[in-house]
């Protein structure tokens, strides 16, 4: 499918007009969404976005409508699992609620900005030499094998090298000042810490790309289709933030359907590359006689697989009791180091109640573990005892131990 290039400012010109509508619409003005309006906006990207395909359907045919089908749900499914690191590293700068639009938007632009130069160089790459199918293949399995093993949970830290470097040469004032990246302090105009968390954002969304990318081009060389994937894949995301932020650990197996996915997909590209070969290591320099996995059957795998790994994390006890910790240790630190709003403070101390009699309630297994992890228990007595404070009632604080 060739495309000219009015159809490609018009992409350009519509995509960067939905990220200014965000803007000044939705994230000038800082405030909490609610969950009625996250959910409406996701909707509303979502259904972009599958507009946007069934418009290549009728204009490029059903190959190029399942391509990018697949390269979207891939993408949207690997920045679902971005948001595990966006959450950590919101929690570990303590970014004020109604502050965090604007850092995620910022790093949604960055993002796009970063893998519009990925996609142009892999598709130069590509190109000019067909073994890089071979390199994306190995990079992909490599990524696979990470999120498998313990180790390859490093990545959802707040402490990668963007986030160390970050923090080495941007020196920023102690405190936040709304969402203005730089405030005075002491006459002197200096950044404020979330110019530190935006860097951060984009920084690590970067990274990301360096996985993302080689999925994409496994399932569509089309260089405007793996834009449009990619770029409908990160619209939207600021919203859905907002909208399974609670739900984010409840998915315990996403990794696992990932590693598959990634996998998969890491496979098909040896397989091109080994149907397309030139090496002349490999075969003498020919072409390796081997079955090709079509558009068709790779959208079917990637969907059903991630509909296993939701349904299999949503019904696991151990998602329910993990989801219920992590939840309850984000309000707690809210309460007491990021809010301070008296009614927004009373909002949240209201849900770290309602989440730690989610745990009283958890098997007695998952209890006991809890109750040795003596920094949590010690955080919801803090939490318990700055309420008592504030509201001025006394109380024994033992009743929030799970």
């Amino acid at each position: 499918m060739d495309v000219p290039a009015i159809v490609w400012w018009l992409t350009v010109a519509g995509i960067a007009g939905l990220l200014v509508f965000d803007f000044v619409f939705h994230v000038r003005k800082a405030h909490i969404p609610t969950l009625r309006e996250a959910a409406v906006w996701s909707a509303v990207y979502v259904g972009i976005a599958l507009a946007f395909g069934i418009g290549v359907w009728i204009f490029g045919g059903s190959e190029m409508s399942a391509e990018y089908f697949a390269g979207y749900v891939t993408e949207k499914a690997l920045s679902v699992d971005n948001l595990f690191v966006f959450l950590i590293i919101m929690s570990s700068f303590k970014v004020p609620r109604a502050d965090q639009q604007k850092v995620l938007l910022f790093g949604i632009v960055l993002a796009l900005f970063a893998r519009t130069g990925f996609i142009l160089l892999g598709a130069a790459l590509i190109n000019a030499f067909a073994w890089v199918f071979y390199v994306f293949g190995l990079v992909l399995l490599l990524t696979a094998g990470n999120l498998v093993r313990p180790e390859g949970e490093d990545s959802r830290s707040a402490d990668n090298l963007v986030v160390r470097l970050a923090r080495r040469f941007l020196h920023t004032s102690d405190t936040y000042d709304g969402d203005k990246l730089f405030t005075a302090v002491g006459g002197r105009r200096v950044m404020t810490p979330m110019l530190l968390v935006m860097v951060a954002i984009g920084g690590t969304d970067v990274l990301f790309a360096l996985d993302s990318i080689p999925a994409i081009f496994g399932l569509t060389q089309n260089v405007y289709l793996v834009f449009t994937a990619t770029a409908f894949s990160l619209l939207g995301l600021r919203q859905l933030y907002f909208l399974i932020d609670g739900l984010l650990d409840r998915l315990v197996y996403l990794s696992y359907g990932l590693a598959a996915i990634l996998g998969f997909i890491g496979v098909k590209l040896i397989l091109h590359a080994l149907h397309e070969n030139n090496v002349p290591i490999i075969n003498n320099g020919q072409p390796v006689e081997v079955v090709e996995i079509s558009t068709g059957v790779s959208l079917g795998v990637i969907i059903g697989v991630l509909v296993v790994t939701v349904i299999a994390s949503l019904s696991s006890a151990k998602g329910k009791a993990q989801n219920a910790v992590t939840a309850a240790r984000h309000h707690a630190v809210e309460y007491l180091d990021v809010e301070t709003d008296a009614v927004r403070r009373e909002e949240i101390f209201a849900r770290l109640t309602a989440e730690i009699e989610v745990l009283k309630s958890l098997p007695e297994k998952y209890r006991a573990r809890l109750r040795q992890e003596e920094n949590l228990m010690a955080l919801f007595e803090r939490a318990h005892a700055e309420h008592l404070r504030a509201t001025a009632v006394t109380s024994p604080t033992s009743g929030d131990r799970p």
